[in-house]
């Protein structure tokens, strides 16, 4: 089992060379300083201080409850670990409704929170916000597919793009949201297929959950990874502390199944 030790730190530069070079991005979220030190150390190579605290860390139901002061907080603690990994801290459910709302709330999760990127959930509708970010200095992620903010909107976890219309509509939206200056995507739970289709059309590196295994990297839920999750875990998760003798070497796991394309695996 090999060791992915980053002899410098991870930059938007170096996850955009890896996407050129065809090198899988490992990511996994992380809500407090000694997951980040190890998630760092096992050669994890982004970390995002995820709005999943809400169910994980609060025992939420959904992401909804989840506040700037509490992704603040977290976002404290992780990026106070972090040596290597690149951070990326959400924005949590309408925080970023305006401009001037989004730029507000950006700004505290760099300058207080410690995070390098901010991700939120997109559709055409955020393209100005994006744009205004990207100019402002804000690396901005782009999260599309399966929106967990939208949760009471949607009804439920489901597969989204899988018709003709759905599909035309995440094209579209990666391609405008890309063009406004987002500099990640991330697409969960959406046909392969697709995620195929919007990675090869995009010059930015594209992370997936529950999206297959072509996109240029993959993330999980750090306890979806132990086995840990209360509930139910999603189905495209997958426990890699089963196989393992420790967390760590359970992490390690997962970064060197992410970089050797054996998770996920191919449909």
């Amino acid at each position: 089992m090999s060791v992915h030790h980053h002899t410098k730190n991870i930059t938007l530069k170096r996850l955009q060379a890896m996407k050129s070079q065809a090198e899988k991005i490992a990511c996994l979220t992380a809500y407090d300083a000694s997951f980040a030190a190890l998630l760092d150390d096992a050669g994890v190579d982004v970390v995002l201080v995820g709005d999943s605290l809400g169910m994980v860390i609060q025992g939420r139901e959904s992401t909804v409850s989840v506040t700037m002061d509490d992704m603040i907080y977290h976002s404290q603690c992780v990026s106070s670990a972090i040596r290597h990994a690149f951070i990326i801290a959400d924005m949590p459910f309408m925080t970023y409704t305006s401009v001037e709302q989004a730029l507000d709330n950006a700004t505290d999760l760099i300058q207080l929170g410690g995070v390098q990127m901010v991700k939120l959930e997109a559709s055409i509708r955020q393209v100005s916000i994006v744009k205004e970010l990207s100019e402002c200095g804000v690396a901005v992620c782009a999260h599309l597919g399966l929106r967990p903010q939208y949760i009471h909107k949607l009804g439920g976890d489901s597969l989204q793009g899988n018709d003709e219309k759905s599909s035309e509509d995440l094209l579209r939206s990666a391609e405008h949201l890309q063009t406004a200056g987002a500099d990640m995507l991330l697409l969960e739970c959406i046909p392969d297929t697709l995620a195929r289709r919007i990675t090869d059309n995009s010059s930015i590196p594209v992370i997936g959950i529950g999206a297959g295994s072509d996109c240029d990297g993959q993330i999980l839920v750090l306890q979806d990874v132990l086995g840990i999750t209360p509930g139910m875990t999603p189905k495209f998760a997958k426990n890699f502390l089963a196989d393992t003798h420790d967390i760590r070497s359970a992490i390690v796991a997962y970064v060197d199944a992410v970089k050797s394309s054996s998770f996920p695996l191919k449909s």
